[in-house]
C-alpha cells in the first residue's frame, strides 16, 4: 500500500513537471554575427525580467532575449550602423536609430555603441514604445562601450 502511494506520488510529480515544462515555450531566434562579443554577455546579464508589462521568455540563441509571445525581441552583436539620415532618438542614455518602420514591427538599433543592440517591437498592441526602449536602454547602457558617435538631430520616439 505504501509503495503504491509513493508510486502514485512520483507519477503525479512527473506529470506535473511535464505539464509545467510543456507550458514554457522557447522562442527560436537567429544570433547576430557578433553575438559572442564579451559586451553582449554584459548586456545579457543586465536585461530585465519584464518590459512594458511583458514577461521574459526563453530564447535558443546566444545574446538574445524576448518578452511576451514574443512581442519584444532583442539581439546583441548586430552590425553597428553607419551615420545615417534615419530618425535618431535618445532613450535611457542610449542613442537609437529607428529602422524599418514595418507594418507589423518597429525596429531600432543602438547608434555609436558597441556591441550594437537591435530591438524589434511588434505593432498593433497597446505598447508604449518609448517606455519599452527606455527600460531596455537604462538596463543595458552600463554594459555598452562609451559612445563613439551620437545623434545630431534627435527626435521624439514615435509612439504607437
Amino acid at each position: 500500500m505504501l509503495r503504491s502511494r509513493r508510486l502514485a506520488s512520483l507519477v503525479g510529480a512527473v506529470t506535473l513537471a511535464a505539464a509545467l515544462a510543456g507550458c514554457s515555450t522557447t522562442v527560436h531566434l537567429e544570433p547576430a554575427d557578433d553575438a559572442n562579443d564579451p559586451g553582449c554577455a554584459a548586456v545579457s546579464a543586465r536585461l530585465p525580467e519584464t518590459v512594458g508589462g511583458f514577461d521574459r521568455v526563453w530564447t535558443d540563441a546566444q545574446a538574445t532575449a524576448a518578452w511576451g509571445d514574443p512581442t519584444i525581441v532583442l539581439r546583441c552583436g548586430v552590425e553597428p550602423p553607419a551615420p545615417s539620415a534615419l530618425v535618431c532618438t535618445t532613450l535611457g542614455g542610449v542613442d537609437w536609430l529607428v529602422l524599418e518602420q514595418e507594418e507589423e514591427r518597429q525596429r531600432l538599433v543602438t547608434y555609436g555603441r558597441e556591441p550594437a543592440v537591435e530591438v524589434n517591437i511588434r505593432r498593433g498592441e497597446q505598447i508604449d514604445f518609448q517606455t519599452v526602449v527606455d527600460t531596455i536602454s537604462s538596463r543595458i547602457q552600463p554594459g555598452l562601450s562609451p559612445a563613439t558617435a551620437e545623434c545630431t538631430d534627435r527626435v521624439e520616439f514615435p509612439a504607437e
